[in-house]
């Protein structure tokens, strides 16, 4: 679970400049008119991560009916779907969702795979993995425990006592750079020894509402580095108010700046063409109902403007780009759709 301020539908769910181009130097390029939308996978079992493997095979993790079944499975160009690894550690919140495992990382044939529930990252091999092939059990991948790490770091005043490994990316010599959504901090894990250290902590900040506590959680929730720096997406916390979230940009020294303002509870981001980033919109927040249905979106970032891709989006989960192809997960409709624009 991402924090225990959020509501239920969230719970279960988590549970400047571009280099030197700004969108109006190319939006002819990549200007969404009339996106192609299709549905491209269902029946998943509530997932969330999603990654883009080799050979144009998706791979997505799917927390099952909370029983200890969570699994990865592999997404064929065709669409059909075969379970890859089995026996995922997940559980049923307190809200009756399944959740635990999170968002992956694919490099050179391994997925990297995170589990909060365990408090792990995991390494899966599936270089050689064909469909029809067994799948095989969580229990027997090598992984390392995180949330230890997370716990006994201490974060000052603000620290929460939470973790979440959420989501995480590869930077520079091949470190993994894992948010940490519940300690609203990113962890650096060394390619070389696996060490881990605290890269960069997220401040507080005065909430911009009448309703709720004074000062809310920035969440880190997703970050990519696009060859200069990284960029993070991020969900504001209770209640969640409208236009609040912002993309940070961080230098490789963990320095923390506001890369562009004005978006809404963000749980993803990715890099397009020309490294622009996008970001996926969660839902927007409303008393009493809570999170809406078919609020979420998909935005390409300039660093200033702001070009929806794809809107009445329900409850997206995960982004992956793929040229001019956008692969986005919705948790509550358990589906992966596909917008070519």
């Amino acid at each position: 679970m991402l924090k225990n301020t959020l509501t239920p539908l969230l719970l279960a769910l988590l549970v400047g400049a571009t280099g030197c181009h700004r969108l109006s130097d190319y939006v002819d390029e990549v200007e969404p008119t009339k996106p192609n939308t299709k549905l491209y996978a269902s029946g998943l079992a509530y997932p969330l991560g999603l990654e883009m493997g080799d050979n144009n095979r998706l791979w997505v993790t799917e927390n099952g009916t909370g029983q200890n079944d969570g699994q990865v499975s592999m997404i064929m160009p065709s669409g059909k779907v075969y379970p890859a690894i089995v026996g995922f550690p997940t559980f049923i919140n307190p809200e009756g969702l399944p959740g635990g495992l999170n968002h992956m990382a694919y490099r050179d044939g391994i997925l990297y795979i995170l589990n909060d529930l365990s408090g792990r990252l995991y390494m899966a091999d599936v270089s050689r993995f064909k469909p029809g092939d067994s799948p095989v059990q969580a229990s027997s991948l090598p992984s390392q425990e995180i949330r230890s790490f997370i716990l006994e770091y201490d974060f000052g005043p603000e620290d929460t006592n939470e973790t979440n490994i959420y989501n995480l990316a590869f930077g520079p010599e091949g470190d993994l750079y894992i948010v940490a959504a519940a300690a609203n901090a990113i962890i650096r894990r060394d390619a070389q020894t696996g060490e881990l250290s605290v890269f960069a902590h997220f401040a507080d900040i005065p909430n911009p509402t009448p309703i709720g506590p004074p000062m809310i959680d920035v969440v880190p929730t997703a970050i990519v580095w696009d060859g200069d720096r990284f960029l993070v997406s991020s969900l504001i916390g209770f209640p969640f108010p409208v236009g609040a979230s912002n993309i940070y940009a961080l230098d490789t020294q963990g320095n923390i700046s506001i890369y562009q303002e004005g978006f809404t509870s963000l749980v993803d981001i990715a890099l397009g063409p020309n490294e622009q980033p996008f970001v996926l919109q969660y839902s927007e927040f409303g008393l009493p109902m809570g999170f809406k249905p078919d609020m979420g979106r998909i935005i390409m970032a300039s660093g200033s403007g702001k070009t929806v891709l794809k809107d009445h989006l329900n409850y997206p989960t995960a982004l992956v780009l793929d040229g001019r192809k956008a692969y986005v997960t919705s948790l509550e409709d358990g589906t992966v759709t596909r917008i070519i624009w």
